[in-house]
Parts: C-alpha cells; structure tokens; sequence
C-alpha cells in the first residue's frame, strides 16, 4: 500500500470512476485510468482505499488526512 497512490486517486477520480476501477480489477481487466502498483493486487488495494477514503470524507466531512488516517487504523488493526 503506497500513501502517494492512493492520494493521486482521491484527488483525480471520482468515486464512479473508482467503483468502476474496482470492477474491472475483480474481472481480471484494466481499468480505464492508470493505477499505481506492482501488480493487480495492489492496484486494487489502492483503489479500495481511494473508495473508502472518499466515502470516509463525504459521510463525516472529514479532509483526506483524517479520513486515511481512519483507514490506517483500520488496516493495522485487520493484521494485528
């Protein structure tokens, strides 16, 4: 998971964009942007994050670094 990525995402597609991204990934295709990441694994990675973090922001009107702050919690606590 690479911050940098994922904040390219936030700030350049929409959350449509994305959920189609995530799709597209599922189906073993290419999205219709650039993803940053070694391999379709963590490509999708980002882009989950990208949708959470946006979904994050509009539902408590939080900025993104509050908002991937929550969703590093989040992860570290899934793999503790």
């Amino acid at each position: 998971m690479k911050i940098p990525a994922i904040k390219r995402l936030v700030e350049n597609q929409t959350l449509q964009d994305l959920l189609e991204a995530e799709e597209a990934l599922l189906d073993e295709r290419k999205p219709s942007f650039e993803v940053e990441g070694a391999d379709d694994g963590e490509q999708l990675t980002h882009v989950f994050a990208a949708i959470w973090i946006l979904n994050h922001m509009k539902d408590h009107g939080a900025d993104f670094t509050s908002a991937l702050r929550e969703y590093t919690k989040k992860v570290r606590v899934s793999i503790s």
